[in-house]
């Protein structure tokens, strides 16, 4: 049988006329997880359509991964993350998320920041969306700073990654406080699901209020950039984490911004 190649990444541009209701963003939202087989080709992709060019985040030690950022607001960034191909993880391990099964790249799935990680925790999994207990995790920057967190997260993701992960920056400075990094605004984030009502749940006990109605699974995240409204989405006929990929990508609608700097001022990041 012939191999099939990777879905390619999409760039589709929508009509300038397009326009977007803004949807109030949690306060405790962390970041969006945009997950890619090809990390460089996400980069190259992102930065064409949107104008921002990421920057580099670091490496995941003994994970296998890598990640570039842009920045959402304060305490909120875009993680752009694939495999780290020069520092390949074990053979028979798996990379966080699924990322080594991905033939595309899609807004996977989102995290949020909690007062209590280990409370946050607890009230997910009661309310059908387990987690486990969360672990610690660290890397180091491009300029040497060391970053360390707590990690709650499972695979396969609840609710394939509609409801979010929970994470703990410990005492370690937010990767979105970093004044050089790259920004967009999040204009709002939405979601689908076979089960809404059940993902609604698991949201209300974390005290979070993304829109999720039903439909396939899906998650659709909109920026605003100088080059216009983008779309991060994903178009996902699959209940659960496992079986056929869908071709996922990148919609991007042109507006002059009038020669805006988009620093984003909301409050909303994977390490």
């Amino acid at each position: 049988m012939v191999a099939q190649p990777p879905a390619p990444l999409t760039i589709q541009l929508l009509p300038a006329a397009s326009s977007f209701a803004g949807v109030a963003i949690a306060s405790d939202q962390d970041h969006l997880v945009y997950a890619a087989a090809d990390l460089q080709a996400a980069v190259v992709q992102f930065e064409a359509v949107t104008g921002i060019r990421p920057a580099e985040g670091g490496r995941h030690p003994g994970r296998g991964t890598r990640n570039y950022l842009v920045g959402l607001g304060p305490s909120s960034y875009l993680e752009i993350i694939g495999p780290d191909l020069e520092h390949p993880i074990p053979d028979g391990a798996g990379m966080p998320f699924g990322i080594d099964r991905l033939d595309g790249a899609l807004l996977l799935t989102w995290a949020v920041h909690p007062p209590d990680i280990i409370v946050a925790a607890r009230s997910s999994a009661e309310h059908g969306a387990a987690l486990g207990d969360p672990l610690w995790m660290n890397r180091q920057t491009p300029t040497g700073r060391q970053l360390t967190w707590r990690i709650a997260s499972a695979i396969p993701l609840p609710f394939s990654g509609v409801t979010p992960f929970l994470i703990d920056w410990a005492y370690s400075v937010h990767p979105a406080a970093d004044p050089d990094l790259p920004a967009a605004r999040l204009v709002s984030l939405t979601a689908t699901h076979p089960d809404p009502a059940g993902a609604l749940e698991v949201l209300e006990a974390l005290g979070l209020a993304l829109p999720v109605t039903a439909g396939p699974v899906g998650l659709t995240a909109i920026l605003e950039t100088p080059r216009g409204f983008v779309a991060l989405h994903r178009a996902d006929t699959r209940v659960g984490q496992t079986g056929r990929k869908s071709p996922i990508g990148i919609r991007s609608t042109r507006r002059a911004m009038q020669g805006r700097a988009l620093r984003s001022g909301g409050t909303s990041g994977r390490a």
